[in-house]
């Protein structure tokens, strides 16, 4: 059975555990969550903490180094990085709109979420070195760490995030040889991070069923409502930004027929679907992009595999709007600084997410973290985030197709005549 099937195999039978002991005890029972489920699910989630640090040093630091050289840039570097990073903040801007509409965390019955609030009432101050839910003087300062060192064992992720992209930046400016022994060992800890998530993610449904089992246990039937408004309001959301917002980008900025587009991108969608992986989908990406859509080698090369690490639309959405959700959930007002402060760390936090199923989930404890709330709200997304991570990463891959069209129309190269794709889904293990 595979790993996103037992994981959703746990949440179910946390759930229904959790709601029917909630029944029979009014009010769960107390002792056996504090002394055997929460445990268990902080444990589990400790173990994904763990491995934040290494990973967003690592995984940003890479992400920009990958950029190449100064001159390599160029032109077309610079349409690339402007491309990325203004679909990534209006996707991010456009989920965070949709939680504020619809609110599906808003309704939650106050007992529940007053009941939430002192059980966790320890975690939502500090959760990760800074709860600040405001821009001022001080928060500006702290971003330049005097010790990266110390800023990494208390946990200030913004000031860990700067000296990553600093690392990235400094890079790009050495030559390449001096550069690589640094370059190939933030890459290991990359892969290193990455495996231990996938080892840590093995137990993952003993976690989520700890997790969800003790919330449910506690909180009732009523917290599953919530989340399954969430799910229609996220989906709904992707759905928007791919085809309205796509299709503006093609329309006023690329100057292609948005069918055409989406209609020799299918198979591009397909496999993102079903691997939801953008790595493991960069193969057809490039492969469609040259044969189908007439993109330049040089082009394609270039901008594809960049973006299956640094861009990453969906993802972005997906964090912003889940951190409002958890944020309703646990009955906590974001300010609009901490909205902003939300919206901007989707972004640079997005931009060091693994190309893999899963990857998202750390970064956003870090965002939660960041504006106060609870980590342990992770569970309640947990057992279906693979759904909307095969749906976030339709996203993330076309936008990654998009910004390549984008880049040709202004820098359009030796072009490739297109070709009749097949339709046809080759499986994750022949996509390399």
């Amino acid at each position: 059975m595979q790993l996103p099937t037992r994981i959703f195999i746990g949440l179910a039978a946390g759930a229904a555990f959790g709601v029917a002991a909630n029944l029979l005890t009014h009010g769960g029972p107390t002792r056996f969550i504090e002394l055997v489920t929460e445990p268990i699910g902080k444990m589990w989630l400790s173990a994904l903490i763990m491995v934040v640090i290494p990973m967003v040093i690592s995984t940003l630091a890479t992400g920009v180094a990958q950029l190449g050289s100064f001159k390599r840039l160029g032109r077309i570097g610079l349409i690339t990085i402007v491309c990325f990073l203004s679909l990534t903040l209006l996707s991010s801007i456009l989920g965070i709109s949709i939680m504020n509409i619809v609110a599906p965390g808003v309704d939650l019955d106050p007992a529940i979420r007053t009941k939430l609030l002192e059980t966790y009432r320890g975690q939502t101050t500090d959760a990760m070195g800074m709860s600040s839910t405001t821009f001022s003087i001080d928060l500006l300062v702290k971003i330049i760490p005097r010790n990266p060192v110390a800023a990494a064992a208390s946990g200030d992720m913004l000031a860990v995030i700067f000296f990553a992209l600093m690392i990235g930046v400094a890079l790009l400016m050495i030559p390449e040889e001096k550069g690589a022994p640094v370059r190939n060992f933030l890459d290991s800890v990359a892969h290193i991070s990455i495996a231990t998530i996938d080892l840590i993610m093995r137990v993952a449904p003993i976690g989520v069923f700890a997790l969800i089992f003790s919330v449910t246990a506690r909180f009732g039937f009523d917290l599953l409502l919530n989340l399954a408004h969430f799910i229609v309001a996220v989906i709904a959301g992707l759905v928007i930004f791919l085809v309205v917002g796509y299709s503006l980008a093609l329309l006023l900025v690329a100057r292609v027929s948005p069918r055409t587009f989406f209609s020799r991108a299918r198979i591009v969608m397909i496999t993102a679907f079903s691997t939801s992986s953008s790595n493991a989908t960069l193969p057809t990406t490039i492969r469609v992009a040259e044969q189908s859509m007439g993109i330049s080698p040089s082009i394609a090369g270039f901008v594809l595999p960049l973006g299956a690490t640094v861009n990453m639309n969906g993802t972005a959405l997906y964090e912003g709007a889940t951190v409002l959700f958890l944020a309703q959930v646990f009955g906590i007002k974001l300010t609009l600084a901490a909205q902003v402060i939300v919206v901007l760390m989707s972004v640079l936090t997005s931009i060091g997410v693994a190309g893999i199923p899963g990857a998202s989930l750390p970064f956003i404890m870090v965002v939660l973290g960041m504006v106060g709330v609870p980590l342990e709200g992770i569970a309640i997304i947990m057992g279906i985030d693979r759904l909307l991570d095969m749906c976030r990463t339709v996203l993330n891959v076309m936008g990654d197709l998009v910004t390549a069209t984008i880049v040709s129309r202004f820098e359009p190269g030796p072009a490739v005549a297109p070709v009749s794709v097949t339709t046809s889904v080759p499986s994750q293990k022949n996509l390399g």
